[in-house]
């Protein structure tokens, strides 16, 4: 991979972003949700990044996180890998299509039951893992360039948290989104 950045070879406008600690220059819906309107700016800019970097090397945004999940647990079943990612059914399976045309994985039928398919990476796929391994390499650098090691913890254990909570929300709501919007209503400022 290159030194540069995939993201300052297209340039983002900085005058065009608003400043999440400065209320008044976020838009006026975002207003109630600074640090929710910066971690959208954000992710979507991450991910922006990482596509770019993964076109490199002819994926898809999301294929390396089933890439991944096959080369840490082996062959899987197909229903196992769609839960493992925690993508729609139909979104998985046009990335397996993908992935079995290029070579990078392979689909059968599982010995032990007949109605299932299991998915494994082939061998193929293993100059593909180290590729994939430096480009999040790379993206890990220019994501936190600035940032010194123990910023890069914080910055880690408040995302960690934050992954916690919306977790969470997503398995309680209705009844968790509204305790945090009483939990935020009853603490000004957080």
């Amino acid at each position: 991979m290159s030194a540069t950045s995939p993201v300052q070879a297209d340039p983002v406008r900085t005058d065009a972003r608003p400043n999440a600690a400065c209320p008044d220059e976020l838009p006026i819906a975002a207003r109630g949700g600074p640090v929710s309107h910066a971690i959208s700016r954000v992710a979507r800019l991450h991910r922006i990044a990482a596509g770019k970097l993964l076109k490199r090397l002819g994926l898809y945004p999301g294929q390396e996180f089933v890439m991944m999940r096959l080369w840490d647990a082996g062959p899987v079943r197909q229903s196992e890998l769609i839960k493992a990612v925690d993508l729609d059914p139909s979104t998985v399976t046009k990335m397996l299509q993908r992935l079995e045309q290029t070579g990078h994985v392979r689909r059968c039928q599982d010995p032990d039951d007949r109605r299932a398919v299991l998915v494994e990476a082939t061998d193929n796929s293993c100059a593909l893992l180290a590729d994939v391994t430096d480009a999040w390499g790379d993206l890990e650098a220019y994501t936190l360039a600035g940032l010194d090691a123990d910023e890069r913890r914080e910055l880690t254990r408040l995302l960690a948290k934050v992954e916690e909570n919306l977790c969470t929300a997503a398995e309680e709501c209705p009844d968790r989104r509204a305790e945090l919007r009483g939990g935020r209503d009853a603490q000004p400022g957080v």
